[in-house]
């Protein structure tokens, strides 16, 4: 799932630095091309999908980076025993090696 996620961000991360490139940031970019033979969008649609496509595509970016981070795989490491914990482990250990030679001890 985490590689899945990842191309994901790869091409939504492509397509955003696309849509920007193509954008001026005076408002003419490919919508300038457009303005001399009035196409089927027109100059002004041609700028509202652009700035719907951007928004669109910065949102489901953070959609994916925020799920990515959330199906990580993580590994299990053994975590070193501090000397409390050892010395309650001996504790424990050695309790019930009493306890078992003294049920040992009333079973014969």
């Amino acid at each position: 799932m985490y590689s899945f996620f990842s191309v994901m961000i790869l091409i939504c991360a492509v397509l955003l630095i696309l849509v920007v490139l193509i954008q001026n940031s005076k408002g003419g970019g490919l919508a300038s091309n457009f303005s001399q033979g009035n196409q089927v969008m027109g100059v002004k649609k041609t700028t509202d999908f652009l700035e719907k496509a951007t928004w669109t595509l910065a949102i489901s970016l953070a959609v994916f980076c925020l799920a990515a981070s959330f199906t990580i795989p993580h590994e299990k490491k053994d975590v070193p025993k501090t000397e409390q914990t050892q010395e309650a482990e001996a504790e424990d250990a050695a309790s019930e090696n009493a306890a078992n030679a003294e049920a040992e001890a009333t079973a014969e």
